[in-house]
């Protein structure tokens, strides 16, 4: 990792933008993995994923504690974003809800996040105050106001760095008077008249509006599968013509559903949920030393040997913890 990828900046964001375009650019769809936190996003590229995204309603409830609802501002997610882009080669893309008000609000939320190492950025075409864009109670802005916002998402990023990819998604399916035909109508319009690099196509209800929706709008498309039943395969997502699944909360969600487990257990049975928790963790490829190599623990020792005095080097032959048996 550069100096200047290390910490963030336009540098930063320029060429984690490149990686995310070139990934746009070739054959093949893109497997995005979500979740909020850098750990999240250092596993998503220690398992070989090319992106990570940055959920905001992750954000909202792993860090703050609160829904999805609006109520993380711009600077929370900016701020956010610098921490994952820092430790990470992968590009990031952000959540950037509605763009924090209108086209003035979108205008500076795009310089915010080139600035803080990002590689793109999705704004939705929600009313604000803004609900879950998997859940109930949704409105969407008209569709000349949202294609301003891109516009000006554009404008913003072009100013800066051009190759900083946005994203323009669509959350009219399952909105107040909503409808599938009118969400390509505004998928087009996004791209066609807003300039958006690709539409985000929120909340389908099934692989044959997928496909509809690839064949029709004139640019790439990205979406997410929360219907119930079995999920499609990738392959099946692929021939539909997608560019990007994403699949926005799966780390995050996983880490919650485990720690629910394990101190439910803990609670239930004592420590004998911790040793077979132990067991299944190192079967399945997690230990606690991968946590420290993960975060960067070996290589603190080379920046002692090689700068401290000797006076001030550690005894590690001497000295031990459970983590360095």
């Amino acid at each position: 990792m550069s100096e200047n990828q290390a910490q963030g900046g336009p540098g930063a964001a320029a060429n984690a933008a490149g990686r995310l375009r070139a990934a746009l650019a070739r054959d093949g769809m893109l497997v995005m993995p979500g979740g909020c936190s850098p750990l999240y996003a250092k596993i998503a590229e220690a398992a070989g994923f090319e992106a990570f995204f940055v959920a905001g309603s992750q954000l909202s409830a792993f860090i703050y504690g609160v829904p999805d609802v609006g109520l993380i501002g711009m600077r929370d997610m900016s701020a956010h974003v610098q921490q994952i882009a820092r430790v990470t080669s992968i590009p990031v893309l952000v959540d950037g809800d509605t763009g924090y008000g209108n086209a003035v609000g979108v205008h500076y939320a795009v310089r915010e996040f080139i600035a803080a190492g990002a590689a793109g950025v999705q704004f939705e075409d929600q009313e604000a105050p803004k609900k879950s864009g998997t859940g109930a109670g949704r409105r969407c802005i008209p569709v000349a106001e949202a294609v301003g916002k891109i516009r000006a998402a554009v404008a913003a990023r072009d100013a800066i760095d051009p190759g900083f990819v946005i994203c323009a998604r669509c959350d009219v399916i399952g909105a107040e008077g909503g409808s599938f035909d009118e969400a390509v109508e505004r998928c087009t319009a996004y791209i066609a008249d807003g300039g958006a690099d690709l539409v985000w196509l929120n909340s389908p209800e099934s692989l044959d509006q997928i496909r509809r929706a690839c064949e029709a709008v004139p640019g790439p498309v990205l979406t997410t599968w929360a219907q119930p039943g079995p999920t499609p395969t990738i392959e099946q997502f692929a021939d539909l013509g997608l560019k990007v699944i994403l699949f926005p909360v799966v780390a995050s969600l996983a880490g919650a559903a485990a720690s629910w487990h394990v101190l439910h257990d803990l609670r239930e049975r004592g420590t004998v949920a911790l040793d077979e928790w132990g067991r299944w963790t190192a079967a399945h490829g997690w230990t606690r030393s991968r946590l420290g190599d993960l975060v960067g623990l070996p290589g603190i020792r080379g920046i002692e040997e090689n700068f401290l005095p000797a006076e001030a080097q550690r005894d590690y032959s001497s000295t031990y913890g459970p983590m360095s048996r």
